[in-house]
């Protein structure tokens, strides 16, 4: 007879634990509160983002993520784009981190303009860019509704929608329609809502909430693509890989000198674009315990106007716009992994890498077991 598990949660993290899991031999049944994932799984650019991670234990997760991901789309048909990416360089300081990052990383390569084909990038002023093929790109609302199905149908897990895990005492969870199912392995995996089922635990973790801004174009005219997911330099001063190079604290004093307001804000200004044309841009970052549910119009023009300095479109109207609210690890820890009880397992804590990781680090832990 299998092991049971319990999976809390159908975001990109809960998934990718359920189909670990499954793989394994266990029988799986996932809790989600809603009738489909809406957090921050579904709130973000679709980016499976190797080139970000610091080289070594991370990166290779990544890497691994990465191969997940391209298994998983083809089984459950879903839309992916080995596109790659491209890093602007126009400032002098953005030039020197982007030549140091692909001197030590063979992988990576610098472009002249002339070489530059995407007709997306401004040229004007442009130096150079950083070129990497790793990078992936889903459309996170597609491919976080049709995961569920794939594993449902090809892998047996069991899906308890528009349920909401209420009390977890292994090897029980109590849910919201007063049922209590049993498990022997229970697995917690449901973002911020994890300060609402152990509200004292959450307390005590060095963890905040980021809240980030979003917008998405419509689809490009005449089926228009942009090529690789874009960037600007701010990235160069948000991902942790670019922080290893000798250059990257004169391109954070620029910024701290000529736009404070984009470090306030938390700017890292990107784009990628999905199977329909349609570009997701962003984003921002803001940190607290309590974030205001408002969006703010003043932090989505920054987000535009600097969009601007380094990519045009062929139609820049908006379809939507939104935030998304993750739990963050504020002590440098790139997830946050706790067994509260025996058999009970809490993964949270990924930050803005969850697209990124989870494959991955659901591959790690649960290979333990």
């Amino acid at each position: 007879m299998s092991k049971k598990a319990i999976v809390v949660g159908a975001g990109i993290v809960g998934l990718a634990c359920a189909r670990k899991l499954a793989l394994q031999g266990y029988s799986i049944e996932v809790i989600e509160r809603s009738e489909k994932a809406q957090g921050a799984s579904v709130r973000n650019f679709g980016m499976v983002w190797p080139v970000g991670q610091p080289k070594g234990e991370k990166y290779q997760r990544a890497i691994n993520s990465r191969a997940i991901w391209k298994e998983v789309a083809e089984k459950a048909n879903i839309w992916h784009g080995e596109v790659g990416s491209l890093h602007m360089a126009y400032l002098p300081e953005e030039l020197a981190v982007i030549e140091e990052f692909a001197s030590e990383k063979s992988q990576y390569s610098v472009l002249k303009p002339s070489q530059i084909t995407s007709e997306a990038v401004v040229q004007k002023g442009l130096k150079a860019a950083l070129w990497s093929n790793e990078e992936l790109i889903v459309d996170p609302r597609e491919a976080i509704a049709k995961i569920p199905a794939y594993l449902q149908e090809q892998l047996g897990v069991q899906f308890h929608w528009n349920t909401t895990a209420v009390e977890v005492n292994h090897p029980s969870v109590k849910t919201s329609k007063d049922q209590l199912l049993q498990a022997d392995l229970i697995l917690v995996c449901s973002g911020a809502d994890f300060e609402t089922l152990y509200p004292e635990l959450f307390g005590q973790q060095d963890i905040n909430k980021c809240k980030l801004q979003m917008m998405r174009l419509i689809s490009q005219p005449n089926e228009w693509k942009i090529g690789p997911a874009l960037c600007g330099g701010l990235t160069l001063v948000h991902y942790e890989a670019f922080k290893q190079t000798p250059s990257h604290g004169a391109l954070k004093a620029y910024y701290e000198e000529n736009h404070p307001e984009y470090l306030k804000w938390g700017l890292n200004v990107m784009v990628s674009q999905n199977g329909s044309g349609e570009l997701t841009i962003g984003d921002s970052h803001e940190y607290g315990k309590d974030l205001s549910p408002f969006n703010q119009e003043f932090i989505d023009q920054m987000i535009l106007d600097y969009l601007a300095t380094f990519a045009d479109f062929k139609d820049w109207s908006i379809s939507s716009r939104w935030h998304g609210i993750y739990p963050k690890m504020m002590n440098g820890a790139t997830e946050l992994v706790l067994q509260p009880q025996e058999g009970v397992m809490i993964v949270n804590g990924l930050g803005g890498a969850g697209m990124t990781m989870s494959f991955g680090l659901a591959e790690e832990i649960l290979n333990e077991l």
